[in-house]
């Protein structure tokens, strides 16, 4: 029997791109080998620059925090990682805390920066 590959969600505000590029860069191998979505941008970012096959869902401020909560609530995603700007105003943030709550709810875990990341990315033993 094949055994389901954990699906990881890939979020970066925009100030958070190249952060999220580094360390998806520094994971590479391990992220080769899971299921990868995320939000449009995120998703094209690391397509075009690590050629990760990362699927788009759609875009942040347009729903895409909304459509990814939806996607956790029909257990469609394991993990999530979503590097936030807490230093910028968004105009969706009643999106984002939707997500933060879905996951935190249904037991998902969500990294919000770097260190956390590293620590949910550990290869399943």
């Amino acid at each position: 029997m094949e055994t389901k590959k954990t699906t990881i969600a890939l979020v970066a505000h925009d100030s958070k791109k190249q952060t999220m590029l580094e360390w998806a860069k520094e994971k590479v191998d391990t992220l080769k080998k899971r299921d990868l979505i995320g939000t449009s941008n995120t998703a094209s970012l690391l397509k075009k620059v690590l050629d990760l096959d990362v699927k788009p869902f759609g875009h942040g401020p347009s729903g895409g925090d909304i459509y990814l909560a939806a996607k956790i609530l029909d257990n469609q995603v394991d993990k999530v990682i979503f590097f936030i700007d807490t230093e910028s105003p968004q105009g969706h943030e009643h999106d984002i805390q939707t997500l933060i709550r879905t996951a935190v709810i249904n037991n998902i875990p969500i990294a919000l920066n770097r260190a956390t990341a590293n620590h949910i990315i550990i290869e399943d033993k």
